[in-house]
């Protein structure tokens, strides 16, 4: 008897180990402040992407894919906990504006994920896979009591390369060392924030390789401010912009540029550490930006950009290569948001869902291997109670319709994205009817979530903070 059940033991502990050893590793690539207009695949022409336009045809690439908010950190809760930022009460960037004489008051809303939410990684985790955190974290308040606890690791990964308080690169040589970061070693002087974490991951990817299925989560730094790049590369994309074919384009700026290639090398050595140690069959990509790039001429035309309430701050490229069950040089319409990732790397991971967790995700896998064209959902929703270079407001994307309600004065706005994806024809006026039913739906999503509403502000002063919002654009 005891024989017996050694050998059903070893069979069940072998059997385990084949089934971790062929679950897919998942690598997700979060770019800071990716505009819409960012790489080639998108259609930008200034800047150089051959690695990311080589992933894209060899996957699947979005064209309605959305941030969950217009700002960085509410975001990055929601691909974490696959929730809206509107149900988490983690609603702006930590740690948001001061508005003291706005004529309304901010909500007191959160600057921290919750601990008793079991996020993407603690699932991962949970099932066997080693997890690593490389990059921007910015899910904790800077001075808090508790700030010690809200590190990467205390939220479901086993190593954390970079991650703290921070929402930019702010040691003394910013994007450039010393970095003063958590587990990167300053370097060399000279060295560059972006080629150094793509040091450790492409190590973590290597000390993985054979052992367990992995989650690379890499958060970029880049694109955030401040705008920097290697002096080669600077000098490299000066002479681009002085060029016959770029002259007369006053806003092409070479450091972003520089930038913009440095995160492409990065997507190349990983994509070639992965073929290098024959795991790149059975590993899924994901390439995605966490909201709008930061002035307008980041964002391939869409209006405005990060900070706003129009598709140049929320509408982000995402590129998803997953071997064998996505068809290479695909392209999806269907509108997909940040809480989706959470669901849909559970289920590639072949794991059961948690829809108490992703409670607002929707798994998109009958996207990627055909099965369906559409989600079961045609309604997207944003919740800001906060200023920022535009006033608070909420909105709603239904179908093709985006409808924004502006909370200090009610004024809405009504687009239709299919033939106006720039949003230059307000409709609300010449289809009210349209704009009361999206607001009603609105509405009651936010009841539903139990998403926080400004009140007024008894200090208001209307004279206080007049300047002009506009974004200037880096200089050179």
């Amino acid at each position: 008897m005891k024989k017996s059940f050694r050998l059903l033991l070893s069979f069940l502990l072998f059997a385990s180990a084949l089934a971790a050893e062929f679950k897919p590793n998942l690598v997700f690539l979060l770019v800071d402040d990716l505009g819409w207009g960012d790489f080639g695949c998108y259609g930008a022409e200034f800047y150089e992407t051959p690695n990311i336009d080589r992933l894209a045809s060899q996957g699947m690439k979005f064209t309605n894919a959305y941030a969950a908010s217009t700002v960085c950190s509410p975001s990055r809760a929601a691909i974490l906990s696959g929730r809206y930022p509107a149900r988490l009460q983690l609603t702006d960037w930590i740690a948001g504006h001061k508005k003291p004489r706005a004529k309304l008051s901010v909500p007191d809303w959160k600057m921290k994920l919750d601990h008793e939410r079991i996020l993407l990684p603690e699932a991962l985790k949970e099932a066997g896979y080693a997890t690593g955190f490389f990059g921007k974290w910015h899910l904790m308040p800077n001075g808090a009591k508790d700030m010690d606890q809200h590190f990467p690791t205390d939220h479901g990964f086993d190593i954390n390369v970079g991650g703290r308080e921070w929402g930019q690169p702010k040691g003394k040589g910013k994007y450039f060392s010393p970095f003063q970061m958590p587990n990167l070693d300053d370097g060399k002087p000279g060295d560059f924030l972006t080629d150094k974490l793509t040091d450790r991951a492409v190590d973590f990817i290597e000390n993985h390789a054979k052992e367990k299925p992995f989650l690379l989560y890499f958060s970029y730094y880049t694109l955030h401010g401040p705008i920097m790049a290697p002096p080669e590369l600077v000098e490299k994309y000066k002479k681009k912009a002085e060029s016959d074919d770029n002259k007369n384009d006053e806003f092409l700026n070479p450091a972003r540029a520089g930038m913009v290639e440095k995160l492409d090398d990065s997507v190349g050595r990983i994509i070639a550490k992965l073929e290098e140690l024959g795991i790149s069959d059975n590993t899924v990509i994901i390439l995605t930006g966490d909201n709008g790039g930061d002035y307008d001429e980041t964002t391939g035309g869409l209006r405005a950009y990060k900070g706003f309430s129009h598709e140049g701050a929320v509408r982000e490229p995402c590129v998803v290569k997953w071997p064998g069950k996505i068809k290479a040089g695909s392209t999806c319409g269907e509108p997909v948001i940040g809480m989706d990732f959470y669901p849909t790397l559970l289920e590639i991971a072949q794991l059961p869902a948690r829809p108490e967790e992703h409670k607002d995700g929707v798994s998109m896998v009958p996207l990627f291997t055909g099965e369906k064209t559409e989600l079961e959902r045609d309604t997207l929703y944003w919740h800001y109670p906060h200023y920022h270079r535009t006033k608070p407001y909420g909105a709603i994307r239904d179908g093709d319709m985006k409808l924004i309600e502006f909370f200090e004065d009610g004024k809405l706005e009504l687009y239709d994205l299919s033939n106006d994806p720039n949003e230059a024809d307000n409709l609300s006026s010449s289809k009210p009817e349209i704009a009361k039913a999206l607001l009603e739906k609105l509405r009651t999503w936010r009841k539903s979530v139990d998403a926080q509403m400004m009140t007024k502000n008894p200090n208001d002063d209307p004279t206080a903070g007049k300047k002009n919002n506009r974004k200037k654009k880096p200089k050179k």
